[in-house]
């Protein structure tokens, strides 16, 4: 038991866990889950919810608890000796899961369980059970499931070589530049990228295609060429078009083969296309019903897309004198002058009023008042020493606890994710209640000359959003670890909760509690709020055109398309259709779009369109009820917790809206909410 991995009751003993305890620990678990499985499909089994649950969902949690820890080291402290273990270690886990569920034996004992004698959560769970054992292959046969389990131990070993790729093609590229080179973009930017030349015995500034560093290179710097040299690299990263010395982590053929392996699984399940697949889980019925979807919000877009396009040519044209066509790496840096002169504000200016420390008070604070509970630091092993563990309490009673890891580092993924521990769920061993935990994961810039970090209005839009996402798992009163939480919802309703955070970044209310200038730490004054409000919509229409773009890509290429042809042609030909703004055509953004083939969003990336129409529905009845001074009303706070929040997955999404809202969404408040009703 001296092995980290093995102590599953507690909190994970991230400090401890080594690669060499990976394999070991994974013998043990394994074996054990083995074995609950043997013991719940034998003969005279009673067909009882408890009995499973208190032999095999105890066993496989633990196997699952460890494997989440060494799976979430490998995307946040990424080192060559754990991500040889954990690849060792994943077919093994990978082949458990599979077979766990497609084991007709286990099917059949969940369907002989009587569901009159459940409650309505358990009834939820064990629905989701049957349907999760079909899409599983419970019901495939001989030479059919054999191949169906190797389909899902080969997609699990690519699709993690597609994330290690675009890490490692993110994290080789460098570029060492005088300072002259980055006039316009922000000090604290420039002071970091020196600080990064020093420490590799450079001279001058370090660039990198990390976020905090290339964002505001490519808004901010006044160099064209530059910012050419930036994007190309970051564009072509994974690809045939990247540079020479990475073309060996190119991803063509790992995304073909990923998209030929989820064809091949729905046609063994009886499926025309994955996407078919995809949605048995979703709100939406259809591939056909999303694809309309997503054309008709891109049809209403449209027009506010063209005339957002024509304003960024003129301005360019009348006011930077950039004559020509204007390139993609231009478009980021003309669009925040654009945003300046007309609004009279920039992102660099309004970032000196949030500093990091400040921003998570003001968070906490309305997270406090609208959901009656309260937030506390607390203590837990960690992975690195910027990682901070805190606590949620109401009442006094622990309601559930979070890691938060803020900063960009070498060997950690890009973007920003939410991850559960553990959930929520009335132990059927011990009987006691199980509280939930989670990841909030950012990459955010970290503070320079011993200042505190400093985020972009971005930046705290996106904390908001992966706090929805945590709170979505951390405030359910679901007792059925199953249904509690994140669990069981469907993954077109899973972005509601985190896109509504999103909107109380634009409450005066909300804003002026986060807020101190970094220097005189005065608060933001209301005048540059204002201008930062009337700035809110400012190029909605081609956002929405882009992440357009993404979904139906996303969509078509796992239902209309044939994966043994190219798929840049599809993508082409998605852009002629959706976007008003072509991207060049190295562009290889499909290379590391990790989330549908990395991630969780295949024929689903949909989702944060669909779930944003959701979200900013509920978020009307805030705007219905809030004081005159815009304060959120307590009273819908707590009716939004107990309808959406504490419901978790134990009910269809849709139930949950309604029971809020008391009818179904509109997709007239999501354009209002962006500026695009008129």
């Amino acid at each position: 038991m001296t092995n980290p991995l093995l102590q599953t009751t507690g909190l994970p003993l991230f400090d401890r866990i080594a690669p060499d305890h990976v394999a070991p620990a994974m013998d043990v678990l394994l074996a054990d889950a083995e074995k609950a499985l043997e013991t719940v499909t034998a003969s005279g089994f009673p067909a009882e919810w408890q009995a499973i649950a208190q032999t095999l969902d105890v066993a496989t949690e633990r196997l699952g608890m460890a494997w989440g820890a060494v799976s979430h080291l490998n995307s946040v402290a990424d080192t060559p000796e754990l991500r040889a273990a954990y690849n060792a270690a994943l077919p093994r886990v990978t082949e458990f899961w599979t077979r766990l569920g497609s084991d007709e034996r286990l099917y059949a004992l969940y369907k002989a369980i009587d569901a009159n004698r459940l409650n309505a959560e358990q009834k939820q769970a064990r629905a989701n059970a049957l349907r999760a054992f079909v899409l599983g292959g419970a019901e495939l046969q001989g030479a059919a499931k054999e191949r169906y389990a190797a389909i899902q131990e080969r997609l699990a070993e690519v699709s993690q070589k597609f994330s290690e790729n675009t890490l490692d093609a993110t994290d080789s590229f460098t570029l060492d530049v005088s300072e002259d080179q980055l006039k316009g973009v922000p000090d604290d930017v420039i002071q970091a990228t020196r600080l990064a030349a020093e420490k590799a015995g450079q001279q001058g500034c370090r660039l990198t295609l990390k976020m905090p560093v290339y964002l505001p290179v490519m808004q901010f710097a006044d160099s064209s060429a530059l910012r050419e040299q930036l994007y190309k690299a970051h564009v072509t990263r994974a690809s045939d078009q990247s540079a020479e010395d990475t073309r060996h982590l190119d991803n063509t053929a790992l995304i073909q083969e990923i998209l030929a392996l989820r064809q091949e699984k729905a046609q063994l399940l009886g499926f025309d296309n994955y996407a078919q697949v995809s949605v048995v889980r979703k709100m939406a019925e259809s591939p056909e019903k999303v694809i309309a979807f997503l054309r008709d919000l891109a049809a209403k877009a449209r027009p506010f897309a063209e005339k957002d396009l024509a304003d960024l040519r003129a301005f360019a044209r009348q006011e930077l004198g950039l004559s020509g066509e204007l390139q993609a790496w231009d478009v980021p840096y003309v669009s925040e002058k654009l945003k300046e002169a007309r609004y009279s504000f920039s992102e660099q200016e309004v970032k000196q009023y949030f500093t990091a420390p400040k921003v998570l008070a003001g968070l906490f604070k309305i997270i406090e008042t609208l959901f009656e509970v309260a937030i506390r630091p607390d203590q837990a092993p960690v992975w690195h020493p910027a990682v901070a563990f805190y606590r949620i309490e109401r009442q006094g009673q622990l309601v559930g606890q979070f890691y938060l890891d803020p900063p960009a580092r070498a060997g950690k993924r890009g973007g920003a994710w939410m991850d559960d521990v553990r959930g929520r769920w009335q132990r059927p061993d011990t009987g006691q209640l199980q509280t939930p935990v989670a990841h909030l994961v950012c990459n955010f810039a970290e503070g320079v000359n011993g200042q505190p970090a400093l985020l972009t209005h971005d930046d705290v839009i996106t904390l908001f959003h992966e706090f929805g996402h945590g709170l979505h798992h951390m405030l359910t009163q679901v007792n059925e670890r199953d249904v509690s939480g994140i669990s069981g919802v469907e993954w077109d309703a899973v972005e509601l909760p985190s896109q509504f955070m999103e909107n109380f970044c634009w409450e005066w209310s909300v804003l002026r509690h986060m807020t101190a200038h970094v220097e005189t730490q005065e608060p933001l004054p209301r005048a540059l709020f204002d201008k930062m409000l009337a700035a809110k919509n400012f190029q909605s229409g081609l956002q929405t055109l882009r992440q357009i773009e993404f979904a139906l890509f996303d969509m078509l290429v796992h239902s209309e398309h044939d994966p043994a042809q190219d798929f840049m042609p599809l993508l082409h030909q998605v852009r002629e259709e959706v976007s008003v703004l072509r991207p060049p055509a190295f562009n290889r953004m499909v290379h590391t779009f990790s989330h549908i083939f990395a991630g969780g969003y295949a024929a689903g990336y949909y989702s944060y369109k669909w779930a944003e129409v959701l979200s900013a529905d509920a978020y009307a009845a805030f705007q219905e009820t809030a004081a005159a001074d815009g304060t959120p009303s307590v009273e819908t706070g707590r009716r939004y917790r107990q309808a959406i929040l504490e419901a978790g997955g134990s009910r269809p999404a849709l139930e949950s809206f309604k029971a809020f809202r008391g009818r179904e969404p509109s997709l007239d408040a999501l354009l209002r909410h962006q500026g695009m009703n008129s």
